[in-house]
């Protein structure tokens, strides 16, 4: 099953403080809820592109989904760009742009579900699955907002 999430969010941080908390993923365990795990698999070229990491998720709903992510393309403070390998499949783009102190943050995340049940059950779960999507990344925002204020006090 294929889906297509957007989110988000809008940070009173300089762009510089947000690229540096989302680029270093390794870190999220520590502050974003739904986050139980970030281990680096491929160290890729100077620049970062080829990086490939693993995550594990947890959510509201009572599962766990690990999958691979490659960084494809990195554009410092602008763009961040992963392939998805796993659990979960498809590509994943983080977009930042800073206007008067506040930075937009933008998740283009497009993927699809490769575990049987989560397939099985889609055309009744799609909306449940939705909102578990919209409410862990809600968890990251109000975290980072939160560890933002923190570095910028």
């Amino acid at each position: 099953m294929t889906y297509q999430f957007v989110t988000q969010w809008r940070l009173q941080a300089p762009v510089a403080h947000v690229w540096e908390e989302i680029y270093h993923a390794e870190n999220w365990p520590s502050w974003w809820k739904g986050v139980l795990a970030v281990e680096t698999l491929i160290v890729g070229n100077p620049n970062g592109i080829g990086d490939a990491k693993r995550y594990t998720w947890r959510s509201v709903l009572p599962y766990k989904l690990t999958f691979d992510m490659t960084l494809v393309e990195k554009i410092p403070h602008r763009r961040l760009v992963g392939k998805a390998y796993g659990e979960l499949e498809g590509t994943g783009t983080w977009a930042f742009e800073e206007k008067d102190g506040i930075t937009y943050v933008r998740y283009d995340w497009q993927v699809r579900t490769t575990r049987w049940w989560m397939n099985l059950v889609a055309p009744i779960a799609r909306p449940f699955f939705e909102w578990n999507h919209d409410v862990v990344m809600e968890w990251g925002r109000k975290a980072l907002e939160k560890r933002l204020a923190a570095i910028q006090s």
